[in-house]
């Protein structure tokens, strides 16, 4: 696979974020040229540490996806597009739904209306949610579960998708969907719980303050290491087959929350944990059990995960405790 992207061309939204830097760096290592745009609008996670081992290798452009000017640029003369920008936090999508919509839906439209006029030729891997399923109906949540999403992030999200499958069977702009479950790793946003609870238990973990687990601590949950998730991206764009296809992501052992929080700790080998009650905010959009079957992915594709937990929360750990001072702080993403 690293043959089929060497000396390509490709363009990463969202690319000084958690999952498109590390994306980055490997299509940089796999000899890619690879551009990436970012707003590096606080809340969204960009961070140009990210990128400090690739920075001589990449161009960076500081634009907004919601900029139509600068994508009808900046798709041009691309072969891949890795279309990973979005508003990700649930909570900031209700406070601020206007923006959610800006950012989650009508700016897919301004990429996709780039690319339709500029380069029809591209190849589109859209980043979606497992939010948009809502609260399962049955476990573990295939492709074909309802979609029942509990938040303004889930319906934009899902509009997202729906943009890129109809540019894909009406104008023919190859484009698949991949449904990401929590993701984690190396260069995530651990200042708060815009992306993922993981990432602020990380943070607390490392500064000896205690986890804090909402509710009963029994909601199961599936995680995806960040490499993995990339073999995904990679796989997806190397595939005809892939072709306005929606795939799911999950993890093969899912455990509750308590049970992750007390895996962080052992990984680490101090800390502690507390349940707490849900905050009301949280609690009415809050999904239960979630773990999600890949099955469909797999049979297509070959995709597994094979990264297990106890070995990336180590590695993420490790990373976060060398590099603390890049990623929380006022002046950090």
């Amino acid at each position: 696979m690293e043959d089929l992207f060497k000396k390509k061309n490709v363009l990463i939204t969202g690319g000084l974020g958690f999952i498109g830097s590390n994306l980055a760096i490997r299509l940089v290592d796999y000899g890619a040229h690879v551009t990436l745009v970012d707003s590096l609008i606080p809340e969204y996670g960009g961070n140009l540490f990210n990128v400090d081992t690739i920075k001589e290798k990449v161009q960076i452009n500081f634009s907004d996806v919601r900029d139509e000017h600068s994508m009808k640029y900046l798709v041009q003369n691309k072969d891949y597009l890795f279309n990973l920008a979005g508003q990700t936090s649930h909570l900031d999508s209700m406070n601020d739904p206007y923006t959610d919509l800006e950012i989650n839906a009508k700016a897919q439209l301004f990429i996709l209306e780039a690319c339709r006029w500029n380069n029809p030729a591209i190849k589109i891997i859209f980043a979606s949610t497992r939010q948009i399923y809502g609260k399962p109906q049955y476990l573990p949540v295939d492709e074909k579960h309802p979609l029942f999403p509990v938040d303004v992030n889930g319906i934009n999200k899902m509009a997202g998708e729906w943009y890129h499958l109809v540019y894909n069977n009406v104008y023919g702009i190859r484009s698949t969907v991949l449904r990401l479950t929590n993701t984690y790793g190396p260069r995530m946003r651990v200042k708060d719980a815009r992306q993922t609870f993981l990432g602020i238990w990380i943070r607390r973990l490392i500064e000896g303050k205690a986890i804090l687990v909402f509710g009963d601590g029994l909601q199961l949950r599936d995680y995806n290491y960040v490499d993995d998730v990339i073999d995904a991206l990679l796989l997806t764009a190397a595939s005809e087959r892939a072709n306005g296809e929606i795939f799911n992501l999950g993890g093969d052992d899912p455990i509750s929350l308590k049970e992750t929080a007390e895996q962080l700790t052992r990984v680490y080998g101090r800390g502690s944990y507390e349940i707490v009650p849900f905050p009301e905010e949280r609690k009415v959009i809050d999904i239960g059990d979630y773990y999600g079957n890949y099955d469909k992915i797999t049979n297509l594709l070959g995709w597994k995960p094979k990264t297990s937990l106890a070995d990336g929360l180590r590695t993420t750990l490790n990373f976060h405790e060398s590099f603390s001072e890049y990623y929380w702080g006022p002046e950090n993403g």
